[in-house]
């Protein structure tokens, strides 16, 4: 199966750096607006069969004009929702303190640390399998290409943490910019390759150079 990883388009959180990832959460700025709204051009050559989006509303609304284009059902599924931030929730998500926090703590179980806890929120157990079921029950449709509309930090988390070649140090060193997508191949049962990270090749882990700085991004 093709899987497409989009995050959301722009937010007035986003905007003001804040840790945002309790649900409904805000809508789109009028970029993210428009940011959507190209969605349907910059998929035209994917055949895209099935699209998730999470509990957020801003997924719901980054999909909207793509699932009217394409004539989808947006299936709204909690398990692709941001990363809770728990205690850090709407504290500054900037490369020092608590965005810096949680991002370790998020790429950290993508090293494999899963039962460490994001502070007042939850473990990389219970984020992995969330993500895993939404993903296994995409791969069940028998769908060719799906895409789930997400999150930066549980994109990047989930794909360091399941594709064979991305590690740790390229998802910290590769944020995802506001409809940035990582297109992945594969199967629950085999295993994910990334093909491209934000329209760029992804190479090999092995070649992916040196540990980028961890970037808070959440969102």
């Amino acid at each position: 199966m093709r899987l497409l990883l989009v995050r959301h388009g722009e937010t007035p959180n986003n905007v003001a750096g804040l840790l945002d990832t309790a649900v409904p959460g805000p809508g789109l700025t009028e970029l993210g607006e428009r940011q959507a709204a190209a969605l349907p051009q910059a998929f035209a050559d994917e055949d895209i069969e099935v699209l998730y989006v999470s509990t957020l509303v801003r997924t719901q609304l980054t999909a909207a004009p793509l699932a009217a284009a394409r004539g989808l059902e947006a299936r709204v599924r909690d398990g692709i929702r941001e990363i809770s931030a728990g205690d850090l929730e709407l504290l500054p998500g900037d490369t020092a303190g608590a965005g810096l926090q949680y991002m370790r703590t998020a790429f950290a179980w993508a090293a494999g640390d899963v039962d460490l806890r994001m502070p007042g929120g939850e473990n990389g157990t219970e984020f992995l399998a969330r993500y895993d079921a939404v993903v296994a029950e995409a791969a069940g449709t028998g769908a060719a290409t799906a895409a789930l509309v997400s999150h930066g930090a549980a994109i990047r988390t989930w794909a360091a943490a399941r594709a064979h070649n991305v590690d740790v140090p390229f998802a910290a060193g590769h944020r995802l910019a506001n409809t940035g997508t990582v297109i992945l191949e594969g199967s629950p049962t085999d295993g994910w390759k990334a093909l491209s990270w934000a329209g760029a090749t992804v190479v090999p882990a092995e070649e992916s150079g040196p540990a980028g700085r961890a970037l808070g991004e959440a969102g």
